[in-house]
């Protein structure tokens, strides 16, 4: 649950003071004590006040106009620089009783981004003392001032990463806003600094770009600065303006977000004059709430609104809280979310199942998903009823695991009214165990027949009609579902069905601070080239369902590849075995939209499965609720990068990825180049029509850039081909005319885990 912060204002705390009942309390504690009693559980205030402000400016900016005093003045004031230190009466508080429910507030007027290189100096020297301070009353976390300069972006964020050398354990908190602060720049310097500010000068042209990004950018240069230090946190200001795009908001839903500014100017009056918020604010709340941020109050005592008073801005946003859809899902008994708690973006190294045993407690933890083995019993019953022939037919459950699929296969046998037997193979000796305990008790020799060892070399009685899987991975093939399927098909006869059917591989381009820093926490380069099974929680997807500029772009998710089973015109040994496993590599090349501005991570992997006719399962985020709704078996697959890619507004990013194999393993590669869509009359040099680019010119020669082959660009699912599963997918984006667009390359990540030198499953 999210912690509720009361914001006071050095006014407040002045105010407090001249109260006549303090007694033995502070305003600290006073504050702290109003606060508890009003229903926060932190307050937030400055740390230091307007005297401490006044000796900085008196000894960091010289008035020209006293130059006589100037000489005394810096003396004192490189005095301070050498031991920089706070008089008692320039401070709020002193004692570490009063600091232990406060989130300090560093001074806002700081100015470390200042164009005047001396404010800058004597402003960090200044933010250094005060964190310094707060240190010294053991403070957890503060939060720095807003950056305003883009200019000077890049001395704001080296600052805070001295900062974060120097002052240890700490959590700092950059406050930023998340409108455009365009006008910000165009406004004069906060302190009367001698040099001219270049931020003051306008841009030729009159009116400031329209992009909402700016802020985000500016974030993004301090955590990329500060090299995505775990204890820098974002202070996300929701003073208004909110950007309308609701793209642009998603893109804070991936960074660490700690807290949430919201002064009571975000508010707007209903009706009855209670406050409330815009709908666009609502759907945002409810949206970050996942994240659980601490949320701070401001200026809720200026009884700006007429009705509810202080504790109706609190009332609301923990309204907003209960019906975030989120939090609801987490809360409710069969979601994944609600399964999922604890696992949120936490990295999982997929099963080896070949090489491994698996323990008897993750055979348990898949078996609580009602939701897959109800669609395999209902894909079972399906593939009964229509079977053609008449008399017994054989089932072969291959991979029987502890018996789940063997029980539900009995259950759709029960229900067809077909005469039937089932097969059960399994090479986990300790399973093994389990399955003859169940088949004594639960099954018996006249239903069930018990056969151990490898699918992939075991030899079965006789040929059976239908075979029964469970072997796939978040990514479809990568527990190497295809590799044993190649042995266990052996086991069909010519018109025999496998369940599955075919499976497809999905992914999409993903931006996600926490993911980044969980997979170098481990500080072994081999983690930067693994895939990992993740729930996804704080992430965002960067690309979306547009054609791009160039127009060759595909959808959101796309697709890589799909297996089919059984294979089709295979080239088998006498033993009816593949004679290499190179049918079994795959590629694909995928070009994406980038609409706005963001940081590559990683890429997000899926599948969808086809088990028999329309029943199948999905983790595709855009699917999986009309396919296989809650389904907990499966979380996604994250291929990370080594180094993040940053991607401007409407560029274009192409991915290839790679699925090979040699005679020991299977593993993956995965590269992406970044291009950037400009007129054809600014491209000079003809390196960007070389084949290397995923972008071909046409056959006439002409500008217009033709999609990539495997690159599709429109959305299918043989799931959803039918009355019941129906789902309203994007539609192509109308042709538009793209004469004169060329694409220039800007950027390109390393060839990841090449040979499988970091990552593999062993055959």
């Amino acid at each position: 649950m999210p912690a509720f912060c009361s914001h006071y204002t050095l006014e407040d705390i002045a105010e407090l003071a001249q109260r006549g009942d303090l007694g033995d309390d502070t305003p600290a504690l006073r504050a702290t004590s109003d606060a508890r009693n009003g229903g926060y559980d932190t307050v937030c205030f400055p740390l230091a006040n307007e005297k401490w402000k006044a000796r900085w400016r008196e000894l960091c900016i010289l008035n020209p106009e006293k130059s006589q005093d100037n000489q005394a003045i810096e003396q004192r004031a490189e005095a301070w620089r050498s031991k920089p230190a706070f008089f008692r009466d320039e401070v709020t508080l002193s004692r570490l009783e009063e600091a232990e429910c406060l989130i300090p507030l560093i001074s806002d007027w700081l100015e470390l981004d200042a164009s005047d290189d001396w404010v800058r100096h004597d402003a960090e020297i200044a933010l250094h003392q005060e964190l310094a301070f707060a240190s010294y009353l053991n403070a957890q976390c503060a939060i720095l001032p807003p950056p305003s300069n883009r200019s000077q972006v890049g001395s704001y964020a080296r600052a805070i990463n001295a900062c974060l050398a120097s002052i240890p354990f700490m959590e700092l908190s950059v406050r930023v806003p998340i409108y455009d602060p365009t006008s910000v720049l165009q406004t004069p310097s906060r302190s009367p600094s001698p040099v001219e500010s270049r931020t003051s000068e306008t841009v030729s042209g009159g009116t400031p770009p329209e992009s909402n990004m700016t802020t985000w950018e500016m974030w993004d240069t301090i955590r990329t600065i500060c090299d995505y230090n775990p204890r820098l946190t974002l202070a996300l200001d929701l003073t208004p303006p909110l950007p309308l795009s609701s793209s642009v908001l998603d893109q804070w839903l991936a960074e660490p977000v700690r807290h949430l500014w919201l002064p009571a100017s975000a508010f707007i009056a209903n009706a009855k004059g209670y406050p409330v918020m815009t709908k666009g604010a609502q759907s945002f709340i409810r949206d970050i709430m996942k994240l659980q941020p601490n949320v701070i109050l401001s200026g809720t005592r200026a009884k700006k609104h007429s009705r509810g008073g202080e504790a109706a801005y609190a009332q609301y946003i923990r309204h907003l809280e209960k019906t975030s859809p989120a939090l609801k899902a987490a809360q409710t008994a069969g979601t994944v979310e609600n399964f999922a708690q604890g696992y949120q973006d936490y990295l999982q190294a997929p099963l080896q199942p070949l090489m491994d045993n698996l323990q008897s407690i993750t055979y348990q933890t898949f078996e609580q998903d009602p939701v897959k083995y109800r669609n395999y019993e209902e894909a079972i019953f399906l593939a009964l009823s229509e079977w053609p022939n008449p008399g017994k037919v054989t089932l072969c459950v291959a991979g029987a695991g502890r018996g789940p699929l063997v029980a539900r296969a009995l259950k759709a046998i029960e229900r067809s009214k077909r005469d039937a037997f089932v097969y059960a193979v399994e090479k986990n000796p300790n399973a093994y165990v389990t399955l003859q305990e169940r088949h004594r008790v639960e099954w018996g020799d006249e239903k069930v027949k018990l056969l151990y060892g490898d699918m992939r070399t075991l030899e079965v009685p006789e040929k059976v009609d239908i075979l029964i899987s469970e072997l796939l991975g978040s990514f479809g093939d990568n527990e190497l579902s295809p590799e044993c399927l190649d042995g266990a098909s052996r086991f069909l006869k010519p018109e025999g069905i496998s369940i599955p059917s075919s499976y497809t591989a999905y992914i999409a381009p993903l931006s996600s601070s926490k993911l980044y820093n969980e997979t170098r926490a481990t500080k072994d380069p081999k983690s930067m080239e693994t895939p990992y099974v993740v729930m996804l929680h704080a992430i965002n997807m960067l690309s979306d369902n547009g054609g791009g500029i160039s127009g060759t772009c595909g959808p959101q998710i796309q697709e890589c590849w799909d297996f089919e089973h059984p294979r089709k015109d295979a080239a088998l040994t006498e033993q009816g075995l593949p004679l290499t496993n190179s049918h079994n590599t795959r590629s694909a090349k995928l070009t994406f939209h980038i609409p706005n501005a963001g940081v590559l991570h990683g890429f997000a992997g899926y599948f969808e499965a086809v088990l028999y006719g329309h029943v199948g399962l999905s983790i595709h985020p855009d699917r999986m609720a009309q396919i296989s709704k809650d389904m907990l078996s499966w979380f996604p697959l994250f291929f990370p990068l080594k180094d993040p890619l940053y991607l401007p507004a409407d560029s274009e990013l192409t991915v290839s990825l790679w699925r090979l194999t040699d005679a020991r393993k299977v593993w993956y590669e995965w590269y992406a180049e970044a291009f950037l869509p400009v007129p054809s009359s600014s491209v000079h040099s003809p390196v960007w029509r070389d084949t290397l680019s995923p972008m071909s010119p046409s056959p006439d020669n002409s500008s217009f850039l033709s999609p990539v082959v495997s690159t599709p660009t429109f959305v299918s699912s043989p799931l959803l081909d039918v009355p019941q599963l129906t789902l309203e997918l994007p539609t192509r984006q109308p042709e538009r005319q793209r004469e004169g667009v060329s694409l220039v390359k800007i950027s390109q990540t390393a060839l990841h885990n090449p040979g499988g030198q970091s990552s593999w499953i062993g055959l």
